[in-house]
């Protein structure tokens, strides 16, 4: 067997449906006695070229590991859902489990953003009492 990483794009007015198109998808791997080694859901992003007129989609990325007929049958669904805007299937030479640059950046964005919000208001605070005695 062999591993894959697959990203697919999901149409933004069917992301309510993506929990059960990786829950099918996940299910036709498990079925021929594949494994998923990484499932991340990106969520909804900005698109870089508009693709049906679509500026934002919504990403969901795989890594598995399986065989051939098994791949072939997911590019097939991938083809004929009509949800599925793009997707990209790519043939890797081991097995990745680490979380993607996409939610290392997410994590660190979020991080950042926290402690932001933490140093703005002693910010504020260490410039709002000099500001008040010399407006006295």
């Amino acid at each position: 067997m062999r591993h894959y990483e697959i990203v697919f794009i999901v149409h933004p007015d069917q992301s309510e449906q993506v929990p059960a198109m990786v829950d099918r998808y996940k299910g036709v791997i498990a079925q021929r006695n594949g494994v998923v080694h990484r499932l991340e859901d990106w969520g909804r992003r900005q698109l870089a070229y508009p693709i049906q007129k679509l500026h934002k989609a919504h990403y969901v990325l795989m890594n598995i590991e399986c065989d051939g007929e098994t791949i072939a049958e997911l590019e097939h669904s991938f083809r004929f859902n009509d949800a599925v805007l793009r997707h990209l299937t790519i043939k890797m030479a081991k097995a990745v489990v680490d979380p993607s640059p996409m939610m290392k950046e997410e994590k660190s964005r979020s991080m950042m953003g926290d402690k932001a919000g933490e140093t703005k208001p002693a910010d504020a605070a260490a410039e709002a009492p000099a500001a008040a005695p010399a407006a006295a």
